[in-house]
């Protein structure tokens, strides 16, 4: 259904449920390095997705992979910082959202990409 993608994920109970929403949603999980825990993690375990073989859960090094998605694909950057309300859009099938880190969010230079 959609591409979420969290960038640098802090909390391993975070990425549990989120992993837990894709699989529920039929959406990938994307998670961006570094992270800030251990995929082998025992808490990521606990938080259950090591269960997630329905989620395509995998790293990637950075933002700019996005060149490589097909023309068309849209990306949205969730953020505090915006005056746009999450629910004004309409979102469509295979469109990213983009989650920054827990404690400080998505750096400047990545909202400003798409």
């Amino acid at each position: 259904m959609f591409n979420v993608v969290l960038v640098e994920p802090e909390i391993p109970p975070n990425t549990g449920n989120i992993g837990r929403l894709c699989l529920a949603t039929r959406s990938t999980l994307h998670l961006v390095k570094p992270l800030g825990f251990s995929l082998e993690d025992r808490q990521l375990r606990r938080a259950g997705l090591d269960y997630g073989r329905g989620t395509a859960a995998y790293g990637i090094r950075s933002m700019r992979y996005s060149r490589a998605q097909p023309v068309g694909t849209r990306y949205f950057f969730l953020t505090t910082k915006t005056q746009r309300p999450y629910y004004s859009v309409n979102f469509r099938e295979n469109d990213f959202l983009v989650f920054g880190r827990e404690t400080k969010g998505l750096p400047i230079t990545t909202r400003g990409q798409h």
